[in-house]
């Protein structure tokens, strides 16, 4: 039976990658001369700290750019609340998303049940896997799941017939 799995994974190479460059940006920038900004890379988030609130939205929107020009979907990170730090700068903690959660899985369940389409969706840890009897009702399922916002960036792979 033909089937293929929905999946949100992320390349931690390329963020880390990306994370580099935008720490190249920030030494080089003038708008950031004599203020401390930081951009760190931990396990599975990157902590920013800027000089303050302005600082740390344009530290972020430098690394959105590094993360779109190397084909990471800005949609993988999940931003904590800025919170002040030592010597009036603002933190905020940038946690990376991979993998579908029990909620995003019931709703793309939830979509693909709506399609009326002949297939089965179930959801298999952090991952949804579609099967069908015609390979054709795949391909329009993977269309329509494409068309969709879900709020993360989705993947398919593993298509077998």
């Amino acid at each position: 039976m033909p089937s293929f799995d929905i999946v949100s994974k992320v390349d931690m190479q390329e963020i880390d990658n990306a994370v580099n460059q935008a720490r190249k940006e920030i030494d080089q920038r003038y708008d950031f001369k004599g203020t401390h900004n930081e951009i760190n890379l931990e396990n599975d988030a990157i902590s920013i700290l800027g000089a303050d609130d302005y600082k740390l939205d344009a530290v972020i929107d430098v690394l959105k750019g590094k993360l779109v020009r190397r084909n990471v979907s800005p949609k993988c990170l999940d931003f904590g609340k800025k919170e002040p730090a030592s010597g009036g700068g603002m933190r905020q903690r940038v946690a990376i998303v991979q993998g579908v959660t029990t909620e995003k899985g019931k709703a793309i369940v939830k979509f693909i049940k709506d399609t009326k389409l002949k297939v089965q969706a179930q959801i298999m840890e952090d991952q949804v896997r579609v099967s069908a009897k015609k390979i054709d009702d795949l391909q329009e399922i993977i269309q329509a799941v494409k068309g969709k916002d879900f709020g993360i960036e989705l993947q398919f792979i593993n298509m077998r017939s």
